[in-house]
C-alpha cells in the first residue's frame, strides 16, 4: 500500500506537503531561537546549551537534538525526491512545447526548483558553518554560537550566502505554503484568500527574521 501511494502523483504530492509542513514549524521555531542573539551572548549561548539538554534526565545529552537532525534529514530528502520525481514526471507528460504561451506564473511559482536547488546547497554549506566549523572563517569555538555567528556575518560572503538564501525560501514559502495546502485538501474557495494571506505573512516573518541577524551583526547592534 505504501508503495502504491508512493508511485502515484497524489502520493508524492502529499509526501512533499507534509514533508514542507515538517520543516516550517521548524523554521518558526528557528528563527525564534535566532533572534535571541539580539539578547546579548549570554543569552544565545545559554539557549545553544539548552538544545543540547533538551529532555535531560530522561534524554541522554544531545539525544533529543539528533532526534529533531534526523526527523529534518529525513523531511528534506523526502521532500526534494518527490519533487525531483515529480518534475521529471511532468516533463514526461510534456515533451514538447505548448503552441499557446501558459499564463505568466508568479515569480516565486517560476523560481521554485531553482530555489529549492539553492536552499539545498545553503543547507550543506550552513551545517560545515556553524554546526561541524568546517568552512566556519576564523577559529570555530565550540559551545560559543554567539561568536561563531559573528564571525560569519563579518565576511562579505557570509552575508550575501545567506541573505540570498533567505530571500529564495521567502518565495518557496510563500508559493509552497499555497501548495501544500491544496495538496491536503485544506483549501476552498471561501479558504483561499485566508490561506494566500497567511502565506504571504509568513514568509515575510520568516525572511525578516533571519535576515535580520546578518544584519545585526553588519550594523554593530549584535558584536
Amino acid at each position: 500500500m505504501a508503495r502504491t501511494i508512493w508511485d502515484s502523483t497524489v502520493g508524492k504530492k502529499t509526501v512533499m506537503a507534509v514533508s514542507g509542513v515538517i520543516m516550517l514549524l521548524y523554521l518558526v521555531a528557528h528563527v525564534i531561537g535566532n533572534l535571541k542573539i539580539f539578547f546579548g551572548p549570554e543569552e544565545f549561548n545559554r539557549y545553544g546549551h539548552w538544545l543540547r539538554t533538551v529532555g535531560e534526565p530522561f534524554m541522554h545529552y544531545e539525544w533529543t537534538l539528533w532526534l529533531i537532525r534526523v526527523v529534518l534529514l529525513a523531511a528534506v530528502v523526502a521532500h526534494a525526491v518527490s519533487a525531483y520525481q515529480l518534475s521529471r514526471r511532468d516533463i514526461k507528460a510534456r515533451p514538447s512545447k505548448y503552441v499557446h504561451r501558459k499564463p505568466r506564473a508568479s515569480y516565486a511559482t517560476r523560481t521554485m526548483r531553482w530555489g529549492g536547488i539553492i536552499l539545498g546547497l545553503f543547507i550543506v554549506w550552513h551545517v560545515l558553518d556553524l554546526t561541524t566549523g568546517h568552512t566556519h572563517p576564523g577559529g570555530f569555538q565550540e559551545g560559543h554560537p554567539y561568536e561563531n555567528v559573528v564571525d560569519t556575518f563579518s565576511t562579505w560572503y557570509g552575508n550575501v550566502v545567506y541573505i540570498v538564501a533567505m530571500l529564495a525560501l521567502g518565495l518557496h514559502i510563500r508559493h509552497g505554503f499555497w501548495s501544500a495546502a491544496q495538496s491536503l485538501g485544506v483549501s476552498s474557495r471561501t479558504r483561499d484568500r485566508a490561506l494566500k494571506t497567511i502565506a504571504n505573512v509568513l514568509a515575510l516573518l520568516l525572511t525578516a527574521g533571519f535576515i535580520a541577524v546578518p544584519v545585526g551583526v553588519m550594523t554593530g547592534v549584535v558584536s
